[in-house]
């Protein structure tokens, strides 16, 4: 079957339209689409294959797929956006906003640590269910109830799920908004079509995820785990649907709130973002930027398995998982590898969404794609 590609891309781009084809007739690439966007203006903006697994609804350019932890460093942004605001500190309690999470070793947590993955709660201890996942209040209260897994600020895991109820409900409590909504009224600002909970009246332009190998998220028997195994383990699969196991294509999922991962968007709202974020000033502040695009906290992460650097909810990008050539990008991938990132040296912007769900975050789908942007700059 011929996979349809639709969108436009400016001839100099010419070979991030070979990779974009490459992907679906080599690398097994379903539906997804990129966006590049170089010193303001779109460059490349294609969307191709299919929105569900039957390949009887063809990607459109303005389909929305779950893009899983691209979404950390949208709702990071939120948050840095009220320190530049004066509402909060990087380094002030999360206790002093929300005073229900400075009990059990978390009381001096601070808004740094959650930002950089160092606030000891990469998982809730208090088992709950995929009904408890729907209700924003009762996650955030297991979440403040939970004991520290680490005395906050020295050590870091990564905070797979909890993550987004974390720095939103900072979000929530200093603005009386939830993340969501205020992410939505930031990226309609922006012209960029980016979610988190969708409305049913949207929901029809939401591709289906699909993994690879299709049990690609297993289960966990907690009660013969402990320790940092058990940890990993609660962060994944408590509730049994935190990181989407099989609730991904639901309507509950898709209008829910949960900012680590379950943020929707298309390739174009996520660069529109990012393009944002390289207009100096208009999003964050300058300094804190470049705070929170640096390296904040490194070493080994239990959760990721591998030696792990982490900015304020922005990743720098690093030899091993690069953002391109240039020094001074930041970003975030998500599972099965969609990307958003920022390259100030080059002025690019960059998308990346799509449905079909291989291991870990970067892919030989993300690289061809991004290696054919810089090799046409």
């Amino acid at each position: 079957m011929t996979t349809p590609i639709g969108g436009h891309c400016d001839p100099n781009f010419a070979a991030v339209r070979e990779a974009f084809a490459d992907n679906f007739a080599e690398r097994g690439e379903v539906g997804a689409a990129v966006c590049v966007i170089v010193d303001g203006q779109t460059v490349v903006d294609l969307a191709g294959g299919w929105a569900d697994e039957a390949a009887r609804r063809p990607w459109q350019l303005d389909t929305l797929v779950d893009f899983y932890s691209v979404g950390k460093a949208f709702v990071a942004m939120l948050a840095l956006q009220l320190v530049d605001s004066g509402l909060i500190g990087l380094d002030d309690p999360i206790a002093s906003v929300w005073p229900e999470f400075g009990t059990a070793g978390k009381e001096a947590a601070t808004l740094r640590h959650a930002l950089c993955h160092r606030a000891g709660v990469p998982a809730i201890r208090e088992q709950l269910t995929n009904d408890d996942l729907w209700n924003w209040d009762r996650m955030t209260g297991a979440l403040a109830a939970t004991e520290a897994w680490w005395e906050p600020g020295t050590r870091h895991a990564y905070h797979t799920n909890t993550y987004g109820h974390l720095v939103g409900e900072v979000v929530r409590r200093c603005t009386g908004e939830l993340p969501g909504d205020r992410l939505r009224r930031l990226a309609a600002s922006l012209d960029a079509d980016v979610w988190c909970g969708i409305p049913a009246s949207e929901q029809r332009r939401c591709a289906d995820v699909l993994w690879a190998p299709a049990r690609e998220i297993g289960t966990a028997d907690f009660g013969r785990l402990s320790g940092d195994p058990l940890m990993v383990a609660l962060g994944y699969f408590n509730p049994p649907g935190y990181s989407s196991r099989d609730v991904v294509n639901t309507p509950a999922w898709r209008g829910a709130q949960v900012p680590s991962t379950n943020g929707h968007g298309s390739a174009s709202g996520v660069a529109r973002i990012y393009s944002a974020l390289l207009d100096r000033g208009r999003l964050l502040s300058p300094d804190l930027l470049a705070e929170a695009t640096s390296a904040q906290s490194v070493g080994w992460c239990p959760v990721l398995g591998e030696e792990t650097t982490f900015g304020l909810g922005f990743k720098p990008t690093v030899p091993h998982r690069p953002f391109g050539p240039n020094p001074g990008s930041f970003g975030h991938f998500g599972t099965g590898g969609a990307v958003g990132f920022a390259d100030p040296a080059a002025g690019v912007a960059f998308g990346y969404v799509m449905n079909h769900v291989i291991p870990r975050w970067q892919s030989t789908r993300n690289r061809a794609l991004i290696e054919a942007v810089y090799g046409s700059l």
